[in-house]
């Protein structure tokens, strides 16, 4: 803790801390949520450097790493010039907010920033929703400054948002990746966000410290515009919704059409198949991996990890799994009605409804 180092004496002028706060990306997934880090100015000793909570290492093991929920992030100390430069060159914004508080508290901050920064305290475990960049940043604030320090409202006026519904606004523009996190989120992604946990996202974290309180005092004025980066990325087209779209018309021709039996029997196949396979992944994310996000995910009652088994059968008697199967799907969209837990409707209908056809085919042949 901050209180555990003994503080350096320093000339009141000398010290200025800021929040940083970076535009959205539209590179790599990591980048469309934003940044933030924050910047501490000692002119007396001739120092501006960033404190950047978002730095990792991307080495063979990443992958696996990040999949288990072991993916270690941790705290990198950079000058000013380098950080900025990092955004200059992929066109983001920067906003900064210069903090108006006392010396004492300034100097608490600047201790605790580099206590974290210690070789032995920097890392930790990242977790999307709960333990991030900018949720790093929030505890810093709370760790160093105390009871005397109160948040600002963050939450939009009036609205109760769950940590799902506001991913899926970053993602307007990421399809594949909207698609697919939806698919592997779990029901804790549905529950609403407190004014605290909205600041997992460095805008709202902005939009917290813009009324933030020490000592009764506001603690910043105004957000300055440092750089102004590029514009939004262009909706485009969304290619997930076209392809269970397409799934969808080719199984019910198949299934549909007595002459065309043989696509009905590939698509029930690769339905079937996909589906169990994605039924498999949501259980590994659920049960053998660290991302609390990942849990509880009722998406697996239609993505049945035994459709990979049911799509190798052949023989009859399989009625009675289609019914178990297409009141297990029910159960899902029920959940969506009362939400417990929320499913991307607009890209999993279509797949849901090929799922149904190929369920009611399978009854049908049983009942012949």
């Amino acid at each position: 803790m901050a209180q555990q180092d003994s503080i350096v004496e320093r000339q009141s002028s000398g010290l200025r801390v800021s929040l940083l706060t970076c535009g959205p990306g539209f590179g790599e997934v990591w980048e469309v949520f934003g940044h933030a880090a924050i910047r501490v100015i000692d002119s007396t000793h001739g120092i501006d450097y960033v404190y950047n909570y978002g730095t990792f290492n991307f080495g063979p093991d990443f992958i696996p790493q990040f999949v288990r929920g072991k993916l270690l992030y941790y705290v990198n100390i950079n000058t000013y010039q380098g950080f900025i430069q990092e955004y200059v060159y992929a066109n983001r914004s920067v906003e900064e907010q210069v903090l108006n508080i006392g010396d004492n508290d300034k100097e608490e901050i600047y201790a605790y920033l580099n206590w974290n920064a210690r070789e032995e305290n920097k890392y930790y475990k990242y977790d999307f929703f709960f333990d991030n960049c900018a949720t790093r940043l929030r505890d810093v604030f709370e760790e160093s400054l105390g009871n005397s320090f109160e948040w600002g409202n963050a939450l939009p006026d009036g609205q109760q948002m769950s940590y799902r519904d506001i991913m899926n606004q970053y993602f307007y523009s990421k399809h594949w990746e909207r698609f697919g996190v939806n698919l592997l989120l779990g029901s804790p992604t549905d529950s609403i966000m407190t004014n605290r946990g909205i600041m997992y996202l460095p805008d709202y974290l902005r939009n917290a410290l813009a009324g933030a309180r020490v000592h009764g005092e506001k603690i910043t004025s105004k957000t300055e515009l440092v750089l102004k980066g590029g514009g939004m990325e262009p909706v485009g087209v969304n290619w997930p919704f076209i392809l269970v779209i397409g799934l969808l018309s080719l199984t019910m021709l198949g299934l549909s059409i007595g002459s065309m039996s043989t696509l009905g029997n590939i698509m029930s196949f690769l339905l079937l198949f996909v589906s169990g396979a994605l039924g498999c992944i949501m259980l590994l994310m659920w049960l053998a991996t660290d991302h609390q996000a990942c849990q509880y995910n009722y998406n697996i009652l239609w993505a049945l990890p035994t459709n990979l088994l049911l799509a190798f059968q052949t023989k009859r008697g399989k009625n009675k799994y289609a019914y178990l199967a297409i009141g297990l799907l029910i159960m899902s969209l029920l959940l969506h009605v009362v939400g417990i837990q929320k499913m991307a409707l607009l890209e999993f209908s279509p797949l849901l409804l090929s799922l149904v056809f190929i369920y009611g085919s399978i009854i049908r042949k049983n009942r012949k």
